[in-house]
């Protein structure tokens, strides 16, 4: 059943209170069969409006479920994107960060690779030509939460939910540059980054788990966008998170959890959950 514009918006508001209050709620597809991925955007752009309204600045976007090894588990089989905020973006001081776990909702941590636009994102399957448009990347965590019961829902209640964003950790810009571009562009899809749990290795992931490279997951993006005219194309100055190179971990308080990038370079954060 098609949603018409006062259920999209009653939809996003029901969301909007989950968020604020920090509940659960039923999956939107439990109650309405036939919401789709279309309508699930349709709601992310009523939510992107409001937070405007209410004095929310977006900063970039994220990108969700691009580790094709974790779609089975999740049930979902189709990346997503949301926006990401002044209000939920958190820059790490010499790789470190502290975060509340008290506002999130069933949090879960995951190691990302993250890029700062300095143009337009080329559509191109060349990760050279697609890094021409990158300032810098840099080590992300993003902290992701379910707003519905256990981890269970569709491709279509998840986008709808602020793309199940809870916060972004960036860690130290790596400058890209003429002089490292290509090395970045071939170690991208190699490179294997670890995760840790209190100085304990959880899981290793590589890079080419996010949609054969991290690169590539921007091109994905871009392309996505250029079929949505609701939405404004990546732009310089946004950041992007490109998807979690391992699975998804659950975080409790008093947990420390850190990062390594290996090949890549780049500095690994730790962040721990109070």
């Amino acid at each position: 059943m098609k949603e018409n514009g006062s259920d999209l918006s009653a939809i996003a508001e029901r969301l909007i209170a989950a968020y604020d209050t920090a509940a659960t709620l039923a999956p939107i597809t439990a109650s309405r069969p036939g919401f789709s991925v279309d309508e699930a955007y349709a709601v992310l752009g009523e939510i992107e409006a409001r937070r405007r309204a209410a004095g929310w600045r977006p900063l970039g976007r994220k990108i969700g479920f691009t580790n094709r090894t974790l779609w089975d588990r999740y049930g979902v089989w189709q990346p997503m994107w949301a926006h990401v905020w002044d209000r939920t973006v958190h820059i790490a001081k010499q790789g470190r960060a502290s975060l509340a776990r008290r506002p999130f909702v069933q949090p879960r941590i995951e190691p990302e690779v993250v890029f700062k636009l300095k143009a337009p994102v080329a559509i191109s399957e060349n990760p050279f030509e697609v890094l021409e448009s990158v300032e810098w990347i840099a080590a992300g965590f993003e902290i992701v939460q379910s707003h519905f019961p256990d981890w269970r829902f569709t491709a279509a209640d998840c986008t709808a939910a602020f793309g199940l964003h809870g916060a972004l950790v960036v860690g130290t810009p790596l400058p890209v540059t003429d002089a490292n571009r290509a090395e970045i562009a071939e170690t991208l899809p190699v490179f294997t980054a670890s995760l840790s749990r209190g100085g304990h290795l959880v899981e290793r992931g590589c890079g080419a788990n996010v949609l054969d490279s991290p690169a590539l997951a921007l091109v994905h993006l871009a392309r996505v966008l250029s079929g949505q005219p609701q939405f404004p194309p990546l732009a310089a100055g946004e950041i992007v998170t490109t998807g979690t190179l391992t699975d998804a971990w659950p975080v409790k308080p008093g947990e420390t959890w850190s990062s390594g990038y290996g090949e890549l370079g780049l500095e690994g954060l730790t962040v721990t959950f109070i």
